[in-house]
């Protein structure tokens, strides 16, 4: 499997564990003290460090730093976008695809060859 999408895969796994272990508790745990909030988000995030380190690690070999950046962000905004429209509920707004389009400018100049 290509070094690329090795990296693609494992950050997108990590996404999902990051984006539930930042915002599911606001849905799932309001009720409850912030500090079960937090324990239950830290254990969660440990399972997102299982796939982002060698996520990292891997495509390091292949992309710059800035471009392993880019590329998280890229994927963050696309896991949380689904998260937040069909996990909380949240309105779609217009203000998602501008972002998303910024993105694609942050992502033409990390990638683009000189």
């Amino acid at each position: 499997m290509p070094v690329f999408l090795k990296t693609v895969l494992l950050l997108s796994v990590s996404n999902v564990f990051m984006t539930f272990a930042w915002y599911a508790h606001l849905r799932n745990l309001n009720d409850k003290p912030w500090y079960i909030a937090a324990f239950l988000s830290w254990g969660i995030a440990l399972l997102e460090y299982m796939f982002q380190v060698p996520a990292n690690r891997i495509g390091y070999t292949a992309m710059s730093l800035a471009q392993l950046k880019i590329l998280q962000e890229v994927i963050s905004l696309s896991v949380f976008l689904p998260f937040a429209i069909f996990y909380m509920h949240q309105p779609i707004k217009l203000d998602f695809l501008w972002a998303g389009l910024c993105l694609v400018g942050a992502v033409y100049f990390m990638f683009r060859t000189v």
